[in-house]
């Protein structure tokens, strides 16, 4: 059965930085991508990052650019999210994501339906 955890999420303040891991089993990672999406109290989940498969290539979210790093490692089953100078803008629950094929190209890792696995999500607060 295929599972996909997250943590990491805590309550940190503002300028502070977190690091994400969603750990997975039950699939074949390496022939993955990897998403991240967030959703705050009374808004839609949104993307924040996505990784290919291979990791040869990252896409990011306008409001995360810059600040957020998406990395994996493909013998540990595990793909990590850096959060540098966290917002108050950035507390919601983080959920990971996997989409199967080796396909590049942000179209395919901005869009939730593309997904298959989810996570249950891990929480991050931001307090200013």
């Amino acid at each position: 059965q295929e599972q996909l955890i997250e943590s990491g999420g805590r309550l940190v303040q503002a300028g502070d930085s977190l690091r994400l891991s969603c750990t997975t089993s039950g699939f074949t990672f390496s022939n993955y991508g990897m998403g991240w999406f967030r959703q705050a109290p009374g808004r839609e989940r949104e993307f924040v990052g996505g990784i290919t498969w291979n990791g040869g290539a990252t896409y990011y979210a306008d409001s995360v650019n810059g600040r957020f790093t998406l990395s994996r490692d493909n013998g540990e089953n595990t793909v990590y999210l850096q959060m540098n100078s966290l917002k108050t803008e950035d507390t919601a629950v983080y959920y990971c994501a996997a989409r199967s094929g080796f396909v590049s190209g942000r179209w395919y890792y901005v869009n939730s339906v593309t997904y298959e696995y989810w996570g249950r999500g891990t929480q991050v607060t931001v307090s200013s």
